[in-house]
Formats: C-alpha cells, sequence, structure tokens
C-alpha cells in the first residue's frame, strides 16, 4: 500500500502527445513548386481573439504563382507557408472571442482592417506572402474578425474560391459604378475571376461578352451564359470587335493588367468603366489618351474587397445559388501539382487542393 504522498519517477508515457499536423513550405530561395517541403509541426493553438480552423479545401490563385517565382511577396532569407484561401470548419476558439462556435463553416478575409469604404492605406499582400504564412496546413490558426462565414450552399472546395477570385470580381462589378440587369459586360479569359464576374453579372441579368485565346474556351463561355466572344489569337484588334460586337461595353473587368488598356477602351461604351485588376503586367502600357477622354471612361484598380464587400457576395452567391466553377481538385498530398494544374491550357475556372 502506498502513502498518499508517494511519488513515482516521471515517464514519457505520462506526457499527453502532441498533436502534430502537415503543412508545405516554400523554403527561402525556392523559385519552384516541386521544392515545396511536406513537413510535421504542432498543431497552432488559437490564443485571446483567435480561431482556429481544420482545413477542407484551399484555392490557388495567380498571385500565388508570382509568390512562387519571387521577389514579389517573399523575404530573402525566409521560409514561407504559401497559399491565401481557406475553407472549413472551426475547430477550436480562443478566449475572448464570440459570434463563433465549433463546427461554423468559415473562409478566410484576405484584408485584415479592412472592414468596409476606402481601402487601408497599407493592405499588405494577404496570407501567404512576406511576414504572413499562408494556408498550405491542415489546421491554420487566425484572428477571428479575419473570418467569414462560408456560403451554405457550397462544398468547401466551391467556397475556397472565395476569398480572392469571387471577392475581386464582385470588387470590380459592384464595387463603384455598379452594373445593373441594363448593363454589358466584358471578360478576358477563363480563369478564376473570369469566370465569376461571368456568373455573378449574369445573375444580375447583364449581358457578358468575353475574349479568348481559342474558340473552344470561347464556346464553353457561351455554355456558360455569355452571349458572345472574340479570338484575339484570329483579331488581335479585339477591341474594336468587342465593341462592335456588343453595342459598346460598360465595364470591362481586366484580369490581365494595364498593357491591354488600349484595347478596353476601345470596347468600351461612352462613360464605361475599365476595372483592371491583372498582376502579371502591372508596371506599365499603352494607354489611348484620345479614347480615355473622348468616351470620358473611368479606369479603376481593383484588388480584392473588404470585409462588407466579402458579406454582400455571400449573401448574393446564396441567393442566386451560384456555384463556381472548379477546373480541378487535387489531394493536398499532390499539392504542388496544383501549381502546374494552373497555368496549363485550357484552364476554366479555380484549381483546388482537397483533403480526405
Amino acid at each position: 500500500m502506498t502513502s498518499p504522498h508517494t511519488t513515482f519517477p516521471h515517464t514519457d508515457a505520462d506526457v499527453p502527445a502532441q498533436r502534430l499536423m502537415r503543412r508545405w513550405v516554400l523554403p527561402a530561395g525556392a523559385a519552384d513548386a516541386a521544392e515545396l517541403v511536406l513537413d510535421e509541426t504542432p498543431v497552432p493553438v488559437p490564443g485571446p481573439g483567435e480561431i482556429r480552423i481544420r482545413a477542407r479545401a484551399i484555392s490557388v490563385n495567380y498571385r500565388d504563382q508570382l509568390i512562387l517565382k519571387g521577389p514579389f511577396g517573399r523575404l530573402p532569407q525566409q521560409d514561407l507557408v504559401p497559399l491565401s484561401d481557406i475553407a472549413g470548419e472551426i475547430d477550436a476558439v480562443g478566449p475572448g472571442v464570440e459570434g463563433w462556435s465549433v463546427g461554423d463553416r468559415v473562409t478566410d478575409l484576405h484584408v485584415l482592417d479592412w472592414s468596409d469604404g476606402r481601402p487601408p492605406a497599407a493592405m499588405g499582400l494577404g496570407l501567404g506572402a512576406l511576414h504572413e504564412d499562408g494556408v498550405l496546413a491542415e489546421y491554420v490558426v487566425l484572428p477571428a474578425e479575419r473570418v467569414m462565414r462560408a456560403p451554405a450552399n457550397l462544398d468547401h472546395a466551391e467556397a475556397a474560391t472565395l476569398p480572392v477570385a469571387a471577392l475581386t470580381a464582385w470588387n470590380a462589378l459592384f464595387g463603384d459604378h455598379a452594373i445593373t440587369a441594363d448593363s454589358s459586360v466584358l471578360i478576358i479569359g477563363s480563369g478564376g475571376v473570369a469566370l465569376f464576374a461571368l456568373q455573378l453579372a449574369r445573375a444580375a441579368g447583364a449581358r457578358v461578352h468575353a475574349v479568348v485565346r481559342d474558340a473552344s474556351a470561347g464556346e464553353a463561355l457561351v455554355g456558360l451564359g455569355a452571349a458572345g466572344y472574340v479570338d484575339s489569337g484570329v483579331t488581335p484588334d479585339w477591341g474594336q470587335a468587342v465593341f462592335e460586337l456588343s453595342g459598346g461595353v460598360d465595364k470591362v473587368v481586366d484580369s490581365v493588367g494595364v498593357s491591354i488598356l488600349d484595347q478596353a477602351l476601345a470596347a468600351l461604351a461612352p462613360g464605361g468603366e475599365v476595372a483592371t485588376l491583372g498582376l502579371f503586367d502591372a508596371a506599365g502600357g499603352p494607354l489611348d489618351g484620345y479614347a480615355l477622354l473622348g468616351k470620358q471612361a473611368r479606369i479603376r484598380g481593383v484588388a480584392v474587397g473588404s470585409q462588407a464587400m466579402h458579406r454582400d457576395l455571400v449573401r448574393y452567391v446564396e441567393a442566386h445559388d451560384i456555384h463556381p466553377v472548379v477546373h480541378r481538385r487535387i489531394p493536398f498530398g499532390d499539392a504542388p501539382a496544383a501549381y502546374a494544374a494552373q497555368t496549363s491550357g485550357g484552364l476554366l475556372g479555380k484549381i483546388v487542393i482537397e483533403f480526405d
């Protein structure tokens, strides 16, 4: 019989096993998805004002390709967990958090401190860039104010496409000089933002035309509701062709960049707007001043959107039962393949990484 005060030697078996999770890390200096490293690390614990998301799906954006190659979005000599758009369930809530419960289906907010109105002076580049690790992991801890309810009508893979691509398209269409049922819209290509712009605009009753690089992509967009398209491979001066086809569009959703502004202006109806959001050639490009002035057109830069825009987007997606176009779903264990899939030919919609 032992005394109540008897102590026993401490053994490793007495210590609760620490939960581990998998995550993908982009090593400092790496510039190829093949160099991503899958490692194990302790499951993070949410602190005061934080929640933990059990990841179910993570989407890939074109900005992630730029961050991969660097130096855009990269800090020298610093490893980085990449990607920014997650969908899943809250599985732990830190002290002081109100309004969220375990089991809630959520996505992240791309910009932390933009609740409404004008964007903050320093928006940053979002999760998975610079000093902020991203979401390519089994569990992610975020501030509670950086979380948004996922649309009830979407599965996790669909919901994961909202934080950047869908919200950017929403801002382009409705953030300023909002489109209406009488509007006409031009989209460029068949990537995630373009597809969302097509779906959101059609739900509003607007007509949508497209510029594509081949007829097969154009026919696919017509199948999704586009009124017509111009093949830029056949018609390099596609702006005038779009104007003749459509009578002039009220809004161009420019997902390429400023290099196409002259063509976008040519496609515009008088008083129209070019919402430009492409990062691939953001440094410079031609501008037809005569078209800009003669049409009294507007050119507006667009970068994701506010918390209020995201909330409106969620309600709109539910009200119109909009389902994002997911081009391909890739298992988490094969995550590097998602980068290649996004840059392969024939992309129609979003690339999403899923968990078993």
